[in-house]
């Protein structure tokens, strides 16, 4: 499609980035301590969330911005503009190892229908997303609980930034407006040992990051910055 000619465009709409903390639900907790296992929420850059076709500026990254505690809360929420159209772009605060997106949308004809995932790229607009295959496509629910979809590992090793393509709703033509209420990823932080160069420690091998003859103890970094053991 070729009319998305104010993709990043302020409306100045006046429109209140809160959370909307009047729509929690505390009925949920028993499910909060494994939702919050390997959370990335701390990992996102969340000052470079961005959107291409979001009808209020700021909707996706206010979204995104979404605690887990807040998952139910209507408000804020992505709507798509001139069309069903919409990619959101998540950048991290470095390298993470992806296990599983969240969404919540609902039960309506505006509930997104596919999400197309790609990684590391930063030139992602929607003649991009439609014309590459993408790191992974999803089939989505019409629904209003929570979808956690699980990535290919393999694929989603070493994740710097994710654009989400959602290149069309369950209206099948009909419904010319997206909504995303929720966005959240779980996943691994990168360690320090794994980490892009700009970490100070030393990549190369270190004698004090291999196994203590004779125990199963492994010691991870004692060399740093030194000699290792027995120097």
């Amino acid at each position: 499609m070729s009319h998305h000619c104010h993709d990043e465009h302020s409306h100045s709409h006046s429109h209140s980035h809160s959370g909307g903390a009047g729509g929690d639900e505390h009925d949920h907790s028993d499910d909060i301590t494994p939702a919050l296992q390997f959370s990335l929420y701390q990992h996102v850059n969340f000052d470079e969330v961005t959107a291409l076709n979001e009808a209020v500026y700021g909707s996706a990254r206010a979204v995104v911005r979404k605690t887990w505690a807040e998952r139910l809360a209507a408000e804020p929420e992505v709507r798509s503009d001139v069309d069903e159209q919409v990619i959101v772009n998540v950048p991290f605060t470095g390298q993470v190892k992806l296990h599983s997106i969240l969404l919540r949308t609902s039960d309506s004809d505006s509930a997104p229908k596919t999400m197309k995932v790609i990684i590391n790229r930063d030139d992602v607009d929607f003649g991009v997303a439609e014309e590459t295959s993408g790191t992974q496509e999803f089939e989505l629910s019409r629904t209003a609980e929570v979808q956690e979809l699980p990535v290919r590992r393999a694929r989603f090793n070493a994740v710097r930034r994710l654009a989400l393509f959602f290149p069309d709703n369950f209206g099948d033509g009909e419904e010319d407006v997206t909504r995303i209420s929720y966005i959240g990823f779980r996943g691994e932080w990168m360690q320090l040992g794994r980490a892009p160069a700009n970490i100070i420690y030393e990549a190369a091998a270190n004698p004090g990051d291999h196994k203590i003859k004779g125990t199963n103890v492994k010691q991870m970094g004692s060399g740093i910055g030194g000699p290792g053991p027995g120097k």
